[in-house]
């Protein structure tokens, strides 16, 4: 099957006076990964809940994997997995004793119960602790596990709400890594990450929401290049010194780095040249290509919900 795994048109949601979602658009297409970024209190994780089944919207359309959400959410449970931000393992469980309860409760048999879970064992790279207690598990073969048993029905379509949030560098490589390999053999993922290297290095696509709405959408270069082509990166000495420089030229602040546009070799000239006759000193330059970063703090600054 082809085309949109999941399209939502309208969301919206409120709890009580305070608006969530302001009417949400979104398409994600079949084998390929959508990354959600926004801010914190932006609706990445309503909209998550919203799209499998956990909550009800209060308008618009949902569909995934061709089902309508409000009409027949007993499908769309059936072509989903999902992974919250906290791990839904029982750590007195082995990670095999885990994985073979999820199935019975999808009412696999006890044979095909216990084939399932050796396979996504193996998949996941649990074989040698599968044995173990999970509360003996590092943070990073928790989130495998958890991964593992939202897929124990093999889903079209899976939901990961921040997978990597608190695992160290080397486990987050090792995360992303099976990420590529589920998309590679089919699977459809929304991801929703407060890491903007890692939307980058995952995402076919990224949608922004902010204040409850998709206020940007496309492809990682296609986002890069709504902020301009290069930055110019000027390092200060302290912190007084950036300051000046932020209300002198603008551009965003980070420490005692002040990052900003530039559009040509002049507007590097230009930029020295009034640090210098303010007698603000720069210790040191560089000139990047605009990064999802830059897209992110540009689509929402100022007044966030």
């Amino acid at each position: 099957m082809t085309g949109c795994a999941i399209e939502a048109s309208g969301v919206r949601k409120s709890f009580g006076d305070t608006v969530v979602l302001a009417g949400v658009d979104l398409r994600v297409e079949r084998g390929t990964v959508l990354a959600l970024l926004g801010p914190n209190g932006a609706g990445k994780t309503t909209l998550v809940r919203i799209l499998s089944t956990l909550l009800t919207a209060d308008g618009g359309t949902v569909q995934v994997d061709g089902h309508d959400v409000a009409r027949d959410p007993r499908a769309v449970r059936g072509a989903i997995g999902l992974t919250g931000q906290d791990t839904a393992v029982d750590e007195l469980l082995t990670g095999r004793e885990n994985l073979v309860m999820m199935a019975r409760l999808f009412h696999l048999g006890k044979a095909e119960a216990r084939q399932r879970a050796e396979g996504l064992l193996d998949q996941f790279d649990l074989v040698e602790p599968a044995d173990r207690q999970v509360r003996t598990y590092s943070g990073g073969m928790r989130r495998r596990l958890d991964i593992a048993a939202s897929l124990i029905t093999a889903p079209p379509v899976l939901f990961l709400d921040e997978p990597t949030t608190g695992l160290d560098p080397t486990s987050r490589t090792a995360m992303w890594e099976l990420i590529r390999k589920l998309v590679a053999d089919g699977t459809t993922i929304l991801l929703t990450t407060q890491y903007l290297d890692e939307a980058d290095s995952l995402a076919n696509r990224v949608a922004v929401i902010n204040g409850g709405r998709i206020v940007a959408e496309g492809a990682p270069d296609e986002l890069k290049q709504q902020v301009g082509s290069e930055r110019l990166t000027l390092t200060f000495t302290d912190e007084i010194d950036v300051r000046r420089a932020g209300e002198l030229l603008g551009g965003d602040v980070d420490d005692v780095t002040l990052s900003l546009p530039i559009g040509a070799v002049d507007d590097v000239r230009a930029v020295l040249e009034r640090t210098a006759q303010a007698g603000i000193p720069v210790h040191s330059m560089a000139i990047t290509q605009p990064t999802l970063d830059d897209v992110f703090r540009t689509l929402t600054s100022g007044e966030t919900r």
